[in-house]
């Protein structure tokens, strides 16, 4: 119980310095057989991000809020060192400078592939709670340089992400509940409402100028 409490005030903390955690459940299990010691490669396989597919994050008042990744926001992500973990802290299983994880950014989207070591205890541990579907979930977790918002369609759409820090395997959905995900969805949404009303407001009172100018160059012609 102690242990779960700490991994979602972990979680809430990274999100409070601008983490965005995003989860994702289309992954494979791939297990292949040594023929020489019977052992096995073990490896986890999947798409953390599929481009341009709209997400439902959470639905309020019977409107569903929506996030989609541009097919180019990882042109300029700093992904040179990204570690494959669970629940976004503790160990680290795989990384990146150690070729033990790759990632590839296709046409469709950003793919992931784990390999963990046969060798190694708590990676065989990982794999069969994995491969068992007690962890049936993975994540990934970065951070945002440049998004839009569609107030009309409730739609947030990351342009261009920053950097890219883990993939996850997490066994809660803490993180992914309505009330972390409204907050920064609707905080957006008053921002640029905000400045819809600043933008009215701004061609109300040029409208008002222009009339009054109108006006009052119409009284100088009539003296």
């Amino acid at each position: 119980m102690m242990e779960k409490k700490n991994d979602e005030e972990r979680i809430q903390s990274l999100i409070e310095k601008g983490w965005n955690l995003r989860s994702f459940q289309n992954f494979e299990i791939r297990a292949k057989e040594n023929e020489d010691d019977k052992s096995e490669d073990m490896t986890i396989e999947g798409v953390a991000c599929v481009f341009d597919s709209e997400t439902t994050l959470f639905e309020w008042e019977g409107i569903e809020y929506k996030e989609k990744v541009d097919k180019n926001a990882f042109k300029e992500a700093d992904i040179s060192d990204v570690i494959f973990n669970y629940n976004h802290g503790g160990r680290v299983y795989a990384r990146t400078r150690n070729d033990s994880l790759h990632l590839e950014v296709k046409e469709d989207g950003l793919h992931v592939l784990i390999s963990l070591n046969p060798e190694d205890e708590g990676h065989k541990q990982l794999y069969r709670d994995i491969k068992s579907g007690l962890i049936d979930k993975m994540s990934y977790a970065y951070t945002v340089s440049e998004e839009s918002y569609d107030i009309d369609t409730h739609v947030r759409t990351v342009l261009k992400i920053k950097k890219l820090y883990d993939v996850s395997a997490v066994d809660f959905p803490a993180y992914d509940s309505t009330s972390i995900s409204a907050r920064s969805v609707l905080d957006l949404e008053k921002s640029e409402m905000e400045k819809l009303e600043n933008d009215t407001l701004k061609k109300k009172e040029n409208e008002q100028r222009k009339r009054i100018a109108l006006i009052t160059k119409i009284k100088q012609e009539l003296i």
